[in-house]
């Protein structure tokens, strides 16, 4: 477990660099006393761990930028390492312009260590298109949703692939949840296409993506609030935080319609997908308790998980 005693935790992703694990979690004061108010004080905090349960805190790895686009607070990402050797992280950033939390945009930092990082280029890494997403000039009265950007490298050799939480166009409020989904041969220029999923099955945000092959098989897992679904989808499935979707390959197409909840742990929210040092996969993550007014806001022990026979993550 990791807890810090000034500092709520939420929100994590994860590097192995093949002898440690390197967790980066969205951090805030304690102090603040409103957690509603973490998501404008966040950066991003480092532990490192051999086994994913007893972790070494690092401090601050990373936090708001200078430019207009990303001078708030910076927001839940993902961290690769490139051919080259070069560890990057693709984050979510907000801007203090005037639209608070509602103006999401993507950026990119580099590192050689883990350790000490920084930005790459003069601005966001990619906008939303509007044929296919929503975005907040066209839909003021919601958020931008373009966030929780993650990078995999194209399964067959062929560059690489960056999936972003957003909404769809043409799509009702909490029915209209896609992965939008991007390629690019060098991890700088990225061309966006249409989504790798369907809107309409109930989901208005698939937040903390983690496309992997478990077990043999396609799967991406995500986090859903559960106000952030249709009442059809909570009275069929429940009120579940951590669920998770068949895919045809590593990269998608997904099948949201076949999506179930992760039952074992109902309030886990924003858990990275790993292989522990056995080989198990399991989650690592965060307990939401805050609707019930407990503010834990701290890492738990992994979960270890398996492919059950609808193709999605059981407890194992």
């Amino acid at each position: 477990m990791l807890r810090l005693e000034h500092e709520w935790i939420w929100d994590s992703w994860m590097a192995d660099d093949g002898l440690l694990y390197h967790l980066f979690f969205l951090k805030a004061p304690r102090a603040l006393a409103d957690p509603g108010l973490r998501h404008v004080a966040a950066t991003v905090g480092h532990a490192t761990s051999s086994d994913l349960v007893e972790w070494t805190y690092l401090g601050e790895a990373f936090g708001a930028g200078t430019a207009d686009w990303d001078d708030l607070a910076v927001w839940t990402g993902s961290v690769i390492r490139d051919d080259d050797g070069l560890w990057r992280m693709f984050y979510t950033a907000v801007n203090s312009q005037g639209r608070g939390v509602k103006d999401q945009r993507l950026g990119v930092a580099v590192s050689e260590d883990l350790h000490t990082w920084r930005r790459v280029g003069e601005g966001p890494v990619i906008r939303p298109d509007p044929r296919w997403y929503k975005t907040l000039a066209e839909f003021p009265e919601a958020s931008e949703t373009w966030r929780d950007p993650t990078v995999v490298r194209d399964p067959g050799g062929d560059g690489w692939h960056l999936f972003v939480t957003a909404r769809a166009v043409g799509a009702a409020p909490n029915d209209d949840g896609v992965i939008a989904h991007a390629r690019s041969h060098d991890l700088v220029t990225w061309e966006l296409g249409p989504p790798a999923c369907e809107p309409g099955h109930g989901f208005g945000q698939l937040e903390v993506l983690q496309p992997r092959v478990v077990d043999g098989a396609p799967v991406v897992a995500f986090t859903c609030h559960p106000q952030e679904m249709t009442p059809q989808r909570i009275a069929a499935d429940g009120d579940y935080s951590t669920w998770s979707a068949p895919g045809e390959t590593l990269v998608g197409p997904w099948d949201m319609g076949r999506a179930e909840p992760f039952r074992a742990v109902p309030r886990l929210f924003a858990a990275p997908l790993v292989r522990d040092r056995a080989g198990r996969w399991v989650f690592v993550g965060f307990l939401n308790q805050e609707p019930e007014g407990i503010h834990s806001f701290e890492i738990i022990d992994p979960v270890p998980v398996r492919i059950g026979p609808n193709g999605t993550l059981v407890e194992a």
